[in-house]
């Protein structure tokens, strides 16, 4: 068994493209044209990312998640993450791009670096970088707590 791909859906599909082409770097592929609901398929690695277009205006805002800011900055929900091999390079070319990530890279305390970002329409994405080094010092993440 192993994953094909995820889907997102997405309010505006050329934008989403834009951002995921532009910002990190996935590569878009052909489509089959036997969907009848606008959308696109990106390439990340050997799985796909599907991008759905709404049919239905303010559909795609209704069916992602809401998170604040605390909960963005550490991951705290569902999120998609990528493995990239050098997390400053990928975070160079997301700001060349626009995309400014909502917190600062930081060190899980297993060997993975990592950063949140969100796209255009709040889907929360992991940038990370293995093989880090572990030195014990790294922070304890904690869950953020409503009050």
């Amino acid at each position: 068994m192993r994953i094909d791909h995820g889907g997102l859906l997405v309010s505006d599909v050329e934008r989403a493209v834009r951002f995921y082409v532009d910002a990190l770097g996935l590569t878009e592929v052909p489509r089959p044209s036997t969907f009848d609901t606008p959308g696109a398929w990106l390439q990340v690695g050997e799985q796909q990312l599907h991008l759905i277009g709404e049919t239905e205006p303010g559909r795609a805002a209704q069916m992602t998640p809401a998170y604040d800011h605390a909960e963005v900055v550490i991951g705290y929900g569902t999120h998609l993450a990528l493995v990239v091999d050098d997390i400053d390079v990928a975070l160079q070319r997301a700001a060349a791009a626009g995309v400014t990530p909502p917190g600062e890279v930081f060190a899980r305390g297993d060997g993975v670096k990592r950063v949140f970002v969100t796209d255009p329409d709040g889907h929360v994405i992991e940038l990370m970088q293995t093989g880090i080094e572990v030195t014990g010092a790294e922070p304890r993440l904690t869950a953020p707590q409503r009050g």
